[in-house]
């Protein structure tokens, strides 16, 4: 199992860079950024930095959209970072939650996406490929390689996944929601003629390890992870919308949380702070979440790769990155490699 850590963009961009520096000493092979341009400083900018300053660690959005970048210039973008640093880069893409939201627009059809999948890797790797009606290749690009790894809750875009990604992102750790989704994934690719074993499956949480399991620790460690359901549950809310809050279509163990959802504030998105997420229980945040000493850590992440997960990538977004970072270098990764 390969391992990542996922960061915002905040200012001062150094020290993304540094965590992430950081991070490749402690053994972690990829390095994540969010990508809204209005929340957080531009994550390309400060990937060629990352990619200066490390010398193995890919690095990439979880996730970019296909709505507020022109797909020539993203594929550029990812092309030009290999061309300099040596195929280092990985798209995570989705439908654009909070890039497009706070922009003021609707998150990308599921059609929209797929057909820029197929456009962002075929460019990216010197390819011609359709945009806006018009056939496009960029002319330096002379191959190379651009892995595109989709991210996803839906029926639907579970199925989009498995049909055109190179990798699967599901953002929650929760080892049955897990099971379920990743079978979904690899039964679109199996149904598209694709080799379901080729997807690559990345399975992104929060992770807060403690130095005990005593109430206390677990409380704090709790709190400083509940604005992930906050963030989950805007994904979830779309789907609820969809199919409905009983629906054969989406387990009720992802639906049922948010019932008292009450709205959300992009100011605080993805922030320990959020007071968006009191209709959070203690119980989804266990679920969702890798919380406790490392013991624990370690055994819900051996039921994850006995599911099929290839790289878990640690949401650093509390009070201790550090501290998770250096835990992970010294009592987790080992036990994987």
């Amino acid at each position: 199992m390969d391992f990542g850590l996922v960061l915002q963009t905040d200012p001062p961009a150094s020290q993304v860079v540094g965590l992430m520096r950081r991070a490749e000493r402690n053994g972690f092979r990829y390095g994540w950024t969010f990508d809204s341009a209005v929340l957080w400083q531009e994550p390309f900018v400060i990937y060629s930095q990352i990619l200066e300053h490390t010398t193995k660690l890919h690095v990439g959005p979880m996730v970019t959209n296909p709505g507020t970048r022109t797909w020539e210039v993203t594929a550029s973008t990812f092309a030009t970072l290999n061309d300099m640093f040596g195929n280092r880069t990985v798209c995570g893409i989705g439908r654009g939650d909070s890039a497009m939201r706070v922009a003021g627009r609707k998150p990308n059809t599921l059609a929209r996406l797929g057909e820029a999948i197929d456009v962002i890797r075929d460019l990216a790797e010197g390819r011609e490929a359709v945009v806006d009606g018009n056939p496009v290749r960029i002319p330096w690009v002379k191959g190379g390689r651009l892995p595109v790894w989709m991210a996803a809750y839906g029926p639907k875009a579970l199925a989009l996944a498995g049909q055109k990604a190179d990798g699967f992102i599901l953002q929650l750790a929760d080892p049955f929601l897990t099971e379920w989704m990743v079978k979904a994934v690899r039964q679109a690719a199996t149904d598209a003629g694709r080799d379901p074993d080729a997807l690559t499956i990345c399975v992104a949480a929060p992770a807060y390890v403690t130095a005990d399991a005593s109430p206390e620790a677990l409380a704090h460690a709790r709190d400083q992870c509940r604005w992930f359901g906050g963030m989950v549950g805007n994904h979830v809310a779309d789907l609820v919308a969809r199919y409905g809050e009983h629906s054969s279509m989406v387990p009720e163990e992802l639906t049922a949380y948010i019932k008292n959802r009450q709205g959300y504030d992009y100011s605080h998105h993805g922030r320990a702070d959020n007071p968006d997420t009191a209709f959070v229980p203690d119980e989804i945040v266990d679920r969702f979440c890798l919380l406790g000493p490392a013991e624990a850590h370690l055994d819900k992440l051996r039921r994850l790769r006995d599911l099929g997960v290839d790289q878990f990538a640690v949401y650093d977004m509390h009070d201790n990155r550090e501290g998770t970072i250096d835990a992970y270098g010294s009592d987790i990764i080992p036990a994987f490699r």
